[in-house]
């Protein structure tokens, strides 16, 4: 008999460099789903047509091109070059760009992942055009409405038609906030799928050798959010924070694009880049940075990702906000939340971290690799309907 899903499109959106790592898992997954739908002699009619869009919300070699390369992921068939610009500007220009391109592509399931701009977007022009849509990592709340991804979470969660979960408490946010539970699936963290198959390839790479560090001799630092680096006042403070922490072991500080504009804007760049202990850099690849984290003693950030791959890696993480939409990383894992608006009680938590053994490696339920391949047979059931 025939397979009821034969056929069926999925038309994936990306925009930014998270957006790549957790997709990367799926599209892997949807290859080995027809390889084996095609073993079992289901024929080519059979097989789950993949549509790729990069909305360009990330465009640069370095935040973009190589981890394309680097993750396998296969060259966009949509490209649709917004660039960055406001919140408001960015979101207009993905939906603009992308309306006639779900138009002409007629995809049967749009997916989504995370919380950026092109992620609601998306789901907002394919929900008003009544294609249905998956939310990948659906159901993370931080409480603060503050935070830009708060609102993308929050409305791309009401648009979507499955709901894909990376935790429990995920679920449990989705519940409250009315979601039907047939909706919500919990898979696990594709992210940390990518994670654990490039892994081995990762620690092949002579980062370190590079930036002349030791394991376990050095912290990583990764500054970008709005919030923490828009503002005179806090960039100024945590630029003086990475200093205190220099003076107690070398930092790494892989700088963001628009967290090198404020610092250069502010005058503070140059500052930092001639303190001793201190290293700045362009964005890594993929392949580098989790290299380069795998085998930090510590790790400072204002990201969302990096919490999780740093519980899994068994890296103790200060993460430089009041609230974390993860906080599963904080119950099972490594993650510390610390004041932001405080350069001494920075360098006091980095002091109590390096006086502590390193912790264990954590793994919270389902992030076991196997993300990807749940969502797909949960669309291919979902399909199947």
């Amino acid at each position: 008999m025939t397979d009821p899903a034969a056929g069926h499109k999925l038309l994936h959106v990306v925009g930014t460099r998270p957006n790549f790592v957790k997709v990367a898992s799926i599209m892997a997954a949807v290859e080995r789903w027809n390889i084996a739908s095609a073993a079992l002699g289901q024929g080519s009619s059979a097989l789950l047509q993949q549509i790729l869009v990069h909305t360009g919300q990330h465009y640069d070699e370095r935040m973009s091109r190589v981890f394309f390369r680097e993750l396998g992921l296969p060259e966009p068939d949509h490209y649709l070059e917004v660039g960055s610009g406001s919140h408001a500007m960015q979101t207009a220009r993905v939906m603009l760009a992308l309306e006639p391109v779900l138009l002409a592509e007629q995809p049967d399931l749009v997916v989504v992942v995370g919380d950026v701009n092109s992620t609601l977007a998306a789901a907002l022009v394919a929900a008003k055009l009544c294609i249905p849509v998956a939310h990948v990592e659906a159901g993370l709340r931080s409480g603060d409405r503050t935070m830009p991804e708060e609102l993308n979470r929050l409305l791309t969660d009401q648009l979507a038609d499955l709901s894909f979960t990376t935790s429990k408490d995920a679920g449990a946010n989705l519940a409250a906030e009315g979601i039907a539970p047939d909706r919500v699936f919990f898979v696990g963290n594709t992210m940390i799928d990518t994670l654990k198959a490039h892994l081995p390839e990762a620690m092949e790479s002579s980062i370190l050798t590079q930036l002349d560090l030791t394991p376990s001799g050095y912290a990583v630092a990764t500054l970008h959010r709005p919030s923490n680096v828009d503002s005179q006042d806090n960039l100024e403070l945590l630029a003086r924070a990475l200093s205190l922490v220099s003076e107690r072991l070398p930092v790494v500080f892989p700088v963001h694009a628009r967290t090198r504009d404020s610092l250069r804007r502010l005058a503070l760049f140059e500052s930092l880049d001639h303190r001793t202990g201190l290293t700045l850099t362009e964005p890594l690849g993929y392949l580098d940075f989790l290299s380069l984290i795998a085998r930090a003693r510590l790790v400072i950030t204002d990201s969302g990702g990096i919490q999780e791959e740093t519980t899994v890696l068994g890296v103790p993480c200060l993460t430089l906000r009041t609230s974390t939409e993860r906080p599963v990383t904080i119950w099972e894992g490594t993650n510390h939340l610390v004041n932001p608006d405080d350069a001494d009680g920075i360098a006091a938590a980095v002091d109590a971290v390096l006086a502590a053994p390193m912790p264990a490696a954590r793994m919270p339920e389902l992030w076991d690799g196997q993300a990807g391949n749940r969502i797909v047979e949960a669309v291919v059931e979902w399909l199947r309907g």
